[in-house]
């Protein structure tokens, strides 16, 4: 085991499929020489070579329709939007084509990509630097949508992304690259050498897709979860002093249905928590989902906690980010019930 951040983990990952396989190749904006925007490639092109780290223009569209086609004749390419708010020029690309194209081929092609994108706030990104798109995805067939929460799920799960046959798409919570943020934006950073799940296996693992974890075990209440909210529905837990049994998704799409179901027919009660905007967000599905399996096991209705049905702003970022208190006070309503 080797201490490591997530950036690093996420480089150890494509380093050791970058070795393994002949057929995996980096690429995307400043990937290359300049080791990408928050050093996720670091000295890979020196490592490998430019003919397979290698630097694009600034053209999602184009990045991604490559990727698709390089995957059709057998590469397994791993592209970066150098942030998720940049991934709408390729969207077509990645709905019309990469998802469609075992299905409209009858499995003679497939594309096996996986595009990497950080997302999420609390780095003062404002509006075009902070989205959690991962709703736009989690609709669409044919694509698998995968979002870790810490530096040793990241690398499993990244290793499996680029094994995996189907266009997978890898967000990763920036808030996270350094540390498991619990939303006191206001206190020192902890850094992820001080946290158990900072401990990283240096080889190949992989994580399987389609697999939940149960963050925390409890006995009070389910929070069902992903990415950076994991760290503040435990931060509410601790504060609240309710048990919480917080499921982290891990992959959004497909998703791991029996896991979440079991949590809840034990507690009887749900809460639901993301950053992304409230209104046609994941958690709606989720919370669906909770309904439809668990309806007769629920002791009160079910609770979501999201961002605001707006922009994300800068100047008041920590009111729009779902904080521990906003958390906790979802926890303490649905215990009331």
């Amino acid at each position: 085991m080797a201490s490591m951040t997530m950036i690093q983990a996420l480089r150890s990952a494509m380093d050791v499929m970058l070795e393994r396989d002949d057929n995996v190749i980096v690429y995307g904006q400043d990937v290359g020489y300049f080791g990408g925007v928050f050093r996720c490639t670091e000295g890979l092109q020196a490592k490998y070579g430019r003919s397979r780290v290698f630097d694009a223009p600034i053209n999602e569209g184009g990045i991604v329709g490559s990727a698709i086609g390089m995957g059709a004749y057998g590469l397994r390419p791993v592209v970066e939007v150098q942030f998720a708010d940049y991934v709408y020029p390729a969207y077509d690309q990645i709905v019309s084509e990469a998802a469609r194209l075992r299905y409209r081929s009858a499995g003679d092609f497939t594309a096996p990509i996986t595009i990497r994108m950080p997302c999420g706030g609390g780095i003062y990104g404002g509006q075009t630097h902070s989205q959690s798109p991962e709703v736009l995805f989690t609709h669409v067939c044919g694509l698998r949508t995968v979002m870790p929460s810490n530096p040793r799920d990241a690398k499993g799960l990244l290793i499996s992304s680029i094994e995996n046959d189907d266009p997978v798409i890898f967000l990763e919570p920036k808030r996270l690259y350094n540390g498991p943020f619990d939303g006191h934006h206001d206190r020192p950073l902890v850094p992820w050498s001080a946290h158990p799940l900072g401990e990283v296996p240096e080889g190949y693992y992989t994580v399987p897709l389609e697999s939940a974890a149960v963050f925390r075990p409890g006995a009070d209440l389910t929070v069902i979860s992903y990415g950076t909210m994991v760290y503040v529905s435990e931060a509410a837990a601790k504060e609240t002093g309710i048990d919480a049994e917080i499921i982290d998704l891990r992959s959004l799409w497909p998703l791991d249905l029996e896991t979440l179901v079991a949590s809840v027919k034990k507690t009887g009660r749900c809460v639901v928590v993301h950053e992304a905007t409230r209104t046609s967000g994941f958690g709606a599905e989720l919370t669906a989902l909770v309904q439809e399996h668990c309806f007769h096991y629920l002791e009160a209705p079910i609770e979501r906690v999201a961002g605001w049905d707006t922009p994300y702003p800068h100047a008041q970022e920590w009111a729009y980010f779902p904080g521990p208190a906003r958390v906790g006070a979802a926890f303490r309503r649905v215990m009331e019930n």
